[in-house]
């Protein structure tokens, strides 16, 4: 199972052209995410250590949820995901 390297995606994120949320939102947001993932846990999909890495830093970076939903979607290669967002999807077989 490999890691995911946070400090070298929040780079890339930082290189990313978009407008930060201000510390209100950032705090509305962790909020929300705090209550999802308790839900998941509940659900019993409580969240990985990498997938709670990556959350926290994109919180951290303040990036909106959507962009933060794109930037998911782009880093698991998903069909769905921006090809115009300048995020390179994760290696085949990277958890």
């Amino acid at each position: 199972m490999s890691t995911l390297d946070v400090e070298a995606i929040r780079a890339e994120v930082r290189a990313l052209d978009y407008e930060r949320g201000s510390s209100a939102d950032a705090a509305m947001w962790r909020e929300d995410d705090a209550d999802a993932r308790a839900n998941l846990a509940i659900e019993g999909m409580a969240l990985t250590p990498d997938d709670d890495a990556l959350f926290d830093m994109l919180r951290g970076e303040a990036v909106p949820p959507p962009l933060a939903t794109a930037i998911v979607l782009k880093l698991l290669g998903h069909p769905d995901a921006d090809p115009a967002l300048a995020i390179p999807p994760l290696p085949i077989g990277a958890d």
